[in-house]
């Protein structure tokens, strides 16, 4: 009777070690499950809807200013105006304000820029102006006068790419020096600056 009570006292602790395991197993299972798919839903976010980008430079400002961080989309349609981030050559990514869409005519007279023979409003610039006039004079343009044209010998933004300009006017490298963007060199668009939190905003 000893013998058999501890063959079956073994017994036990071995099942018991054995649940033991498996459920460990099981645990281990599930939370590899969960890293697993954690993981993979920050790349598939990276990846395919949004990325976090750093200004670099003052070709934005006043707008955006450097060093701002912001939330870049990936998805969706670019629009008029809209700022989007685009690969500017292999090194380099730049981040300008959307002006001329494909088949738009394009020009500047006198600070007023004209889409199609119609006159747009750019409040975006207006603060730009305003310490244009403080540090020089009234009449001083922030947009020196052009059309495509005369400027990139085009009639019309061609088909798949985007006329782009820096809101900081005077001293922004933009489709004025580099021509047309390509659509498919647009890595996205972005409106959200996140950090500093100070400066925590949308961008119009």
């Amino acid at each position: 009777m000893p013998l058999n009570g501890t063959i079956l006292g073994v017994n036990r602790r071995i099942k018991g070690s054995d649940r033991l395991k498996n459920l460990l197993n099981n645990e281990n299972y599930e939370w590899l499950k969960s890293v697993m798919f954690a993981i993979a839903a920050v790349l598939v976010i990276r990846l395919f809807i949004f990325v976090p980008i750093i200004v670099d430079g003052e070709s934005m400002k006043s707008s955006l200013d450097n060093g701002d961080r912001m939330i870049v989309t990936k998805v969706g349609t670019v629009k008029r105006f809209d700022i989007i981030v685009f690969h500017a050559n292999e090194k380099e990514d730049y981040i300008k304000r959307v002006i001329g869409l494909p088949g738009d005519k394009i020009a500047y007279k006198n600070d007023t820029l004209y889409i199609n023979g119609k006159a747009y409003e750019e409040p975006y610039l207006e603060n730009n102006k305003q310490e244009l006039r403080k540090l020089y004079r009234s009449g001083v343009l922030l947009t020196e006068n052009f059309t495509l044209t005369n400027l990139l010998g085009y009639e019309r933004v061609p088909k798949n790419t985007f006329f782009v300009l820096g809101d900081n006017r005077r001293n922004s490298t933009d489709s004025r020096v580099i021509g047309f963007v390509p659509a498919n060199k647009v890595v996205g668009t972005t409106n959200i600056v996140y950090w500093p939190i100070k400066n925590i905003h949308l961008v119009n």
